[in-house]
């Protein structure tokens, strides 16, 4: 990174000084000061509201086709631009650069363009016509229908510190793509390089209103956007402020899109193949320092593989190097903030006063700079546990023991959190059987690989609704029955 950067809002098509000043946002490896965002008050928050709600009767009657074409425009733009992105991102996230190549920013325009192909599509359903009788309240008959699909409105897309672009992505391509216009707001920590991609949207000619951002560094900006002149909230981020939006959202009947925590259980059966186990899991400890809300970090093992699978996994997180994300060889970077360093370091320390055996890790790496927490595993582990029932978001990896298969399903769905789990084992019959028995909206079947056609989002106090794929598309429209005779 070179000289530090100094960002404002984009309200309505133009870059808007923020009332409130500027925070700095730092880089969790080296802790120096990437940038300053903007810090907008809440009248700017309900200006870029005002301004969505503005754009969305001619941006919702732009044909599908102009949307369509609007956002393959965006992601060519923003292509261009990756170059110029992926040291900014990788700075303030501290990703490592093989995540941040690959996945921080790259899967940004890919988003843009798969819902450009689906804006394109009919998603109105027609139904064969039914033979109604004469009532009181109208003429009998053969009356057909129509289900179409309608935007939403105005939507607030509020954001996570994990992948900001590439989740800012999958929320404003699906809305803009059926006729939603959007206010962002990114999470705090890592807010600049969504205001790049503002830069995008402005060079690719999207109109002023259709898409805006504000940023802050404390919940009062996010606060705000809920309680605005908004239609619906699509919020990824921890369960706590999930609640809290819901509350605030509820009052006004606004719409939910609410991807939370996870507390992902992985189920090793006995007939494992448990090398493909550990490389599964240990996926926990190596992509992006374990702040992934999908990462099977509670291992449910069955007493006839426990040790060989502890054994290969202590082995795996003891060859994995922690350190500068810049390096070639790295593959632990830092966590995003203090904060939550000391976050987890404090969940590590009640699994310590409980009793769970720490087998690897646990203590803090000797760098000169940086938040980093070393790849741990906990053994020994009873369900009741903290260390078990919350989620780290952090490179942590706690193990339990089962007798049997029931006892392995009670297990996996004794946590709040039903977001994503996975099954291993050699018999297809039975990890399908289990998968269907685990409260969770996502299981995988001896692979911890996404399919990201499917719908993606939780059971339980994981979250409420579906996004990903066509799915996604439809997570931004209110279905709208049209009624006529045939």
């Amino acid at each position: 990174m070179g000289a530090q950067q100094t960002f404002r809002l984009f309200i309505n098509g133009e870059w808007v000084e923020p009332s409130k000043g500027g925070y700095a946002v730092v880089n969790p490896a080296t802790e120096q000061v990437v940038g300053e965002a903007p810090e907008a008050g809440v009248d700017q928050v309900n200006d870029a509201a005002a301004a969505a709600r503005d754009a969305f009767p001619a941006w919702s009657r732009t044909p599908p086709g102009e949307r369509a074409e609007a956002l393959q425009r965006l992601a060519d733009v923003f292509e261009r631009r990756i170059p110029d992105l992926v040291p900014l991102v990788q700075a303030e996230t501290g990703a490592t650069m093989r995540v941040a190549k690959t996945l921080q920013v790259t899967q940004c325009a890919d988003r843009f363009r798969r819902y450009a192909r689906l804006a394109n599509e009919n998603h109105d359903i027609p139904l064969p016509p039914s033979v109604m009788p004469n009532t009181a309240l109208a003429k009998g008959g053969l009356i057909g229908a129509v289900v179409a699909r309608q935007p939403v409105g105005v939507v607030a897309c509020i954001t996570p510190y994990n992948f900001p672009l590439t989740n800012m992505a999958g929320k404003v391509a699906p809305a803009l793509a059926m006729g939603n216009t959007v206010v962002v707001k990114p999470a705090p920590q890592d807010p600049l390089a969504i205001l790049r991609f503002a830069e995008a949207a402005e060079e690719a000619g999207l109109p002023p209103g259709v898409f805006n951002v504000v940023t802050g560094s404390g919940a009062e900006a996010g606060q705000a956007l809920v309680e605005a002149d908004i239609d619906m909230v699509s919020f990824t981020g921890s369960t706590p402020v999930g609640q809290r939006i819901a509350e605030t959202a509820g009052r006004g009947m606004k719409r939910l899109l609410l991807e939370l925590g996870g507390k992902g259980a992985g189920i090793v059966f006995d007939d494992a193949d448990v090398a493909g186990a550990v490389a599964g899991i240990g996926s926990s400890w190596s992509f992006h320092s374990g702040q992934i809300c999908t990462a099977p970090t509670r291992v449910i093992a069955h007493r006839d593989v426990h040790d060989e699978l502890v054994d290969k996994l202590a082995a795996y997180a003891k060859f994995l190097k922690v350190g500068d994300p810049l390096a070639d060889d790295t593959i632990v970077g830092p966590v995003i903030t203090e904060l939550q360093r000391d976050r987890v370091e404090s969940l590590l320390d009640t699994g310590r006063q409980d009793g769970a055996e720490f087998v690897a890790g646990g203590v803090r790496p000797d760098l000169d700079s940086g938040f980093y927490v070393a790849p741990t595993l906990l053994t020994g582990v009873k369900n009741e546990w903290r260390v078990a029932q919350e989620e780290f978001f952090g490179p942590v990896v706690v193990v339990e023991t089962f007798e049997d298969e029931d006892e392995a399903v009670a297990l996996a769905n004794g946590t709040p959190f039903g977001l994503y789990d996975y099954v291993w084992s050699a018999d297809s019959v039975r990890a399908y059987r289990v998968a269907r028995q685990l409260r969770s909206g996502n299981v995988g079947i001896n692979t911890v690989q996404r399919n990201h056609e499917a719908p993606f989002g939780g059971f339980k106090l994981s979250g409420v609704g579906r996004d990903g794929g066509v799915f996604g598309l439809h997570a931004y429209s209110e279905l709208q029955s049209i009624v006529f005779p045939s």
